[in-house]
């Protein structure tokens, strides 16, 4: 039968384990867009690091199949939604984390007010409760192409394709407390302290 295939992990970690300002940064990425653990985060900067790699090399390199190469890659990164039709190679050199997390699936479910909360709208899509054009994702992480961007909606048969649904409204919001203003205190008087006389 041979040799079973031995499984590439598709991303790389931090060079460095312990640096307490990337361990804050992931902590803050991670509450923001909702991730389940770092892995994910990772994933995202290993792409990330793929196109700008990409990028440098095809900026340097010259010929009719670099040129090509380069139009393939302007091409694919347009309809992915992370540079605009007729952006240069510079432009991808320019991108951060956040442009390719906020292409994630959970967080344009988020951003369109499907979901009240970026972990509900991970709830949702984990409960196949979320359908991309005739299509059911599953996949928080599915990085959402431009054109399938205004086709997100709720599958017909889910309660939550119906508006009024009570996990669909907005919570309300709570009432901003008022702040009585302190009555100004004059100087400070001395109090006298009166002893008993000794007999």
């Amino acid at each position: 039968m041979g040799d079973p295939k031995k499984i590439k992990s598709k991303f790389s970690g931090p060079s460095h384990p312990w640096q307490s300002e990337r361990i804050e940064e992931e902590r803050t990425l991670q509450r923001e867009y909702g991730l389940k653990n770092k892995t994910e985060l990772y994933r995202a900067q290993s792409r990330l690091k793929t196109f700008s790699d990409l990028a440098k090399k095809l900026i340097a390199a010259r010929g009719p199949q670099a040129e090509k190469e380069r139009e393939q890659l302007l091409t694919r990164l347009a309809r992915l939604g992370l540079i605009k039709p007729g952006a240069q190679l510079d432009d991808i050199l320019g991108l951060q984390l956040k442009n390719i997390l906020d292409r994630r699936l959970q967080t344009l479910v988020a951003r369109k007010g499907l979901a009240r909360s970026i972990k509900q709208s991970r709830q949702f899509i984990a409960h196949e409760h979320v359908i991309i054009g005739n299509k059911v994702v599953s996949a928080p992480g599915y990085h959402v192409l431009l054109d399938e961007e205004n086709v997100i909606t709720f599958i017909q048969n889910s309660p939550f394709a119906s508006a009024s649904h009570p996990e669909r409204a907005l919570p309300p919001k709570k009432p901003e407390k008022e702040v009585k203003e302190k009555p100004k205190e004059g100087p400070r008087q001395r109090r006298k302290i009166v002893r008993p006389k000794r007999r």
